[in-house]
Order: structure tokens, then sequence, then C-alpha cells
């Protein structure tokens, strides 16, 4: 599952081209620069990130040690640093935005500057924005979670999940943002009626409320519930915490174009209105390089979306996912949902 992490020349050299422009000198050698370099001083950016600390921590110091460039991190809900973006606007101090969620960066796509094309290349359009504001940084699928000792054969799709013999057995996280722009995608795959009419046979069909995606893993796990809709990685975490002996639970991909089987993207995208744009760029290089790519992959086991880079061995590959086809920005109607949800009645804790 993890990948050695590996520290090249080649990268370090290309941040310290990118770096010279954002008018820093070079520092003394830094024990975490390859031999014989040195890490460049580029003064410093403030991210606001809807990815949480404990998560990327470890992946602005690496980057800092790399380049020499400071972060300043601010840390919150992806939908409510988008919400709070757009309050600010050009006043805003942020220089980046790195966004949990496709559908935050798609509602302040406008305070976005253009990304360069040598940056945009190096990811496939169906991950980063098609007018070139905002690129996804790494992936994740959506998936049934189910206990093997409960469930003999999953359902293949969420309309299985309908049948009365799931009844009190399906978890789910009705706060949280992933499941929410899953609901999103829903509504953009099949409309609002298409949408509202599964939203209220699921409710119909009483499934249990978690608070976050990890627990409702858990109760899977445990055989508390049969089955979960969650993100692939969840289970991997546990795997890698507790070993694969210990844990149960399995992954179910939903093919065909389910809407069940949604990938989204943890994207990012720079500021307009930037204070240090150039390395507010060198960052959002850096997310997709090698090493960059590899944090992913081994501290999150996400999906990396730089085309070459290998995956993680267990997972399978996105080309072969079937994902439903649809453009990640209109993600971004997130009120809309909370509201459909609210009128279904599963919008609970």
């Amino acid at each position: 599952m993890h990948r050695t992490r590996t520290w090249k020349l080649g990268l370090l050299t290309s941040l310290i081209a990118a770096v010279a422009a954002c008018g820093g000198s070079t520092a003394a050698p830094d024990s975490t620069a390859t031999a014989g370099t040195t890490a460049p001083s580029g003064g410093e950016i403030t991210l606001y990130s809807g990815r949480s600390e404990e998560l990327i921590a470890d992946l602005l110091t690496d980057f800092t040690a790399t380049t020499g460039i400071k972060v300043n991190a601010r840390y919150g809900d992806s939908g409510e640093t988008a919400a709070l973006l757009l309050t600010e606007g050009s006043n805003s101090p942020a220089d980046v935005f790195l966004s949990q969620d496709a559908g935050a960066l798609g509602a302040v796509r406008e305070s976005f500057s253009t990304l360069p094309d040598t940056t945009l290349d190096k990811v496939d359009a169906n991950y980063r924005d098609a007018e070139g504001k905002w690129t996804g940084v790494s992936g994740r699928v959506r998936v049934i979670v189910y206990n093997p000792n409960v469930v003999n054969s999953p359902p293949s799709s969420i309309d299985e999940l309908l049948d009365p013999k799931w009844s009190g057995q399906v978890g789910f996280p009705p706060t949280n943002a992933s499941w929410q722009s899953f609901v999103t995608g829903l509504r953009v795959l099949r409309g609002e009626d298409g949408a509202k009419k599964w939203l209220t046979a699921f409710a119909a069909n009483k499934p249990v409320a978690y608070e976050k995606n990890s627990a409702v893993r858990d109760a899977v796990n445990s055989g508390e519930v049969a089955l979960g809709l969650v993100n692939h990685y969840y289970l991997y975490e546990k795997i890698a915490a507790e070993g694969a002996d210990a844990v149960k639970a399995k992954n179910q991909y939903l093919g065909g174009g389910d809407p069940g089987g949604l990938v989204n993207v943890a994207g990012v995208g720079i500021l307009k209105n930037a204070n240090n744009s150039s390395a507010a760029q060198v960052f959002v290089d850096y997310l997709l390089s090698t090493e960059g790519q590899a944090y992913f992959s081994d501290k999150t086991f996400e999906y990396l979306l730089v085309k070459g880079e290998t995956q993680a061995a267990d997972l399978p590959a996105l080309s072969d996912l079937g994902a439903p086809a649809i453009d990640l920005s209109d993600l971004k109607s997130i009120e809309i949902t909370q509201e459909l949800l609210q009128q279904v009645g599963l919008l609970t804790k």
C-alpha cells in the first residue's frame, strides 16, 4: 500500500527556477533538501484549506523545507471556506484555496486566475475546470462498504439499496460534504425530480445516520449495519491502522455510470488578488509533483490524478471504474442539495 517517498534533484531544480520569480534569495542548505543543493527562500503564501491540519500539515512542512516558502494556513470546512472567500472578495488575504471538494471550487471559480497550460496538462481534463480556473489534486470514489459476514452479494447500484431487505441496514453521514456532493451529482445526472424520487425512497427504507464516514465504516465493520455509503479510502485507512486481518469490511465499486460511483476530487486554485501569485503557483505545481502525489497516495490512500503516476496496488484503475460522466464544477449547487435533503428528512445527524 505504501510507496517509498523519493526526493529527486529534478523536482528541487524546477521549484528553485519557479520560485525565483518570487524574488526570494537562496538560503543555506537545508537538511531536507537533496544533497549538494540549497532550498530557496521564497517568501510566504496564505492558504485557505478545506483539508484538515491533521491531514496536510506534514505536506506543508515538506513543501516549505523544499522551497523555502512559508505557508500560513487557515483551516475550515470547504463549503464554509468558499463562502468566506466570496464574502471577502478582493479583500481576501488568501493566495490559494485548497478544497476537499470540487463543488466548493466551482462556487468560487470566478475568483480564481487561470492556471498555466503546463500545470493543467498534467491532469486529465475530467478532473479539472474546463476553463483552467482550478485543477484536481487527488481523487476519491464513492463506494458501498459492506460486511461480507452479513452480506453475501452486495448491491451493485444505488437503486438496489431501495430494496426493502436493506431497511435499517444502510449507514450514511448526512452532514458530510462527500455525501452531499454525491446527492448533488445525483441531481445533475437524474434531474431534480429523479433525485427527489430516489432520496424519498431511500429515506423510507430507514437508513441509519452517522456523524461521519469513518463512523459509517466502523458500524459496517462491526456488523451494526450491513452496508454504508462512504468514500473508498476510509477502508484503507482502517486497514493501515489495524492490519488487514483485523478488518472485515470490503468496498463495492459501482460501475456502469451509476451515480453512486461518483469520482470527486480535492483541488486547488489561485486567487486573482493573490499577494504572492508566483509562490502560489509553485505550491500548486508541488501538489502535482511526484512527491506531492506520493504524499496523497501514502497518507490518504486517494487516487493520483497526474498522468503517469502509479496508483496504489490495491486500487482499481480510474479508467476501469465506469464512473458517471459529470462536470465536477456542476457540484457547486450544494445549498439546493441541502434544501432537498431537508425536504425528504435526510439532513439530520
